[in-house]
């Protein structure tokens, strides 16, 4: 399948790029299956070329496994707050998919894909984890992901503790306790609209373009089955309608084939690219509930500062206060809290500038990609409908000529 271009602000990086002009290029290739049964994993051989000064050299090979991609982009999300990261494909939780060469091919396809999005994007090229992700060697890697420390690597006794405060949050909201806090700006409302409904719209398209791919491959396997019965037919006859069978048998055949060809083509070029959105869109809503948690985040500090304000100057209030602290202690935690808010309100202002620059580049690199993937759709369906004319409009004279034969 020919690269597609992608979302996050640019096409994929060139695979022949000049020398003369600063170039990041990513290849993922060579999947290969390691391990037996619930050990087993693939690994890929990720090529990079570059004249980066900060790379060690033009050209670097190393092998990755899925989790390594998992690492990068958790990596990415955390750092690069209000930036679209990119999606990966997600994980086959059947078994007798996991290894098949059609799942293997879309996966290394979806991974090349996702890391020539970070590679071309003009903030994200820019990460440390990237170049990490690129030059380290598998040891360092595999040193790298123990060390995580995301929900999903606490303790037990840690992840309670979350739960717990999750539990505690749900319970406050639903008994009027306390009432989330949310944006009110009518853009930003347009905006989680429009990417909500993008997301439905596109799951439904994806989920009969999936159908479409099914359909080709069912009807192809009808025509294959077809075939072989009305070869046994025409050899059964022995003359001039049996040869007609016969030709009629291996038409349907050839007819198979390129039924499944373009089922392939189909589910690649039409049905991925829209999953693929899928993904994106989420990545997308990922992010608006960053925005959200920063917004929170500010308001909550205002208003302890403003708090602690009030209280500071209240009369007797420094009285009772050195019984316990200097004014100097009470000083520095009110210019802490100050200091903490600051950044908190610099940290979501931030996102929301980074959010609308991405949307900006979303929506343009979106209307391409969907443009390519619409055209590519239609121009499938009518070489496949001009094929099947074809090859049932060349058959028609013979079964003519036989039924003149039959008649005279």
């Amino acid at each position: 399948m020919e690269q597609q271009k992608t979302l996050s602000g640019s096409s994929q990086s060139p695979r022949s790029p000049s020398s003369s002009r600063p170039f990041l290029s990513v290849s993922v290739t060579d999947p290969v299956k390691l391990g037996n049964g619930v050990q087993a994993y693939i690994s890929y051989r990720v090529i990079t070329k570059t004249n980066f000064p900060e790379y060690q050299a033009s050209e670097k090979i190393v092998i990755r496994r899925y989790s390594d991609f998992v690492w990068l982009r958790d990596r990415l999300f955390e750092k690069y707050k209000g930036i679209f990261i990119p999606p990966l494909p997600e994980k086959s939780a059947v078994e007798k998919f996991r290894f098949s060469a059609e799942f293997i091919e879309m996966r290394r396809q979806a991974l090349d894909v996702f890391v020539n999005r970070i590679a071309s994007h003009r903030e994200l090229h820019q990460s440390e984890d990237l170049r990490l992700f690129l030059q380290a060697e598998e040891e360092t890697m595999e040193r790298l992901r123990s060390q995580e420390t995301g929900i999903f690597k606490k303790k037990p006794a840690d992840l309670m503790q979350i739960f717990k405060d999750v539990q505690s949050k749900v319970s406050d909201v639903v008994l009027g306790k306390e009432k989330p806090v949310e944006e009110t700006d009518p853009e930003y409302e347009k905006m989680k609209h429009y990417i909500f409904e993008l997301e439905n719209h596109l799951a439904e398209a994806q989920k009969h373009a999936y159908r479409l791919v099914k359909r080709h491959r069912e009807l192809g396997q009808s025509l294959s089955d077809f075939g072989k019965a009305v070869k046994l037919l025409g050899a059964s006859e022995g003359n001039a309608l049996g040869k007609a069978f016969s030709e009629l048998g291996m038409k349907s055949e050839i007819l198979s084939v390129k039924l499944q060809k373009e089922a392939h083509q189909l589910l690649m070029n039409f049905e991925e690219p829209l999953k693929d959105y899928v993904r994106a869109v989420q990545s997308i809503k990922a992010t608006i509930a960053e925005r959200a948690n920063a917004f929170r985040r500010q308001c909550e500090l205002a208003e302890t500062l403003k708090l602690k304000e009030i209280n500071l100057y209240k009369p007797g209030y420094l009285d009772k206060l050195t019984l316990i602290r200097s004014d100097k202690v009470a000083e520095a935690e009110h210019e802490y809290k100050e200091a903490k808010s600051e950044q908190a309100t610099h940290t979501f202002e931030t996102i929301v500038k980074l959010m609308n620059e991405e949307m900006e580049r979303f929506q343009e690199q979106k209307t391409l990609d969907m443009g390519i993937a619409f055209h590519e759709f239609a121009k499938g369906q009518a070489r496949l409908a001009n094929g099947i004319a074809d090859a049932w409009r060349s058959f028609i004279p013979k079964l003519e000529s036989c039924s003149s034969l039959v008649e005279n």
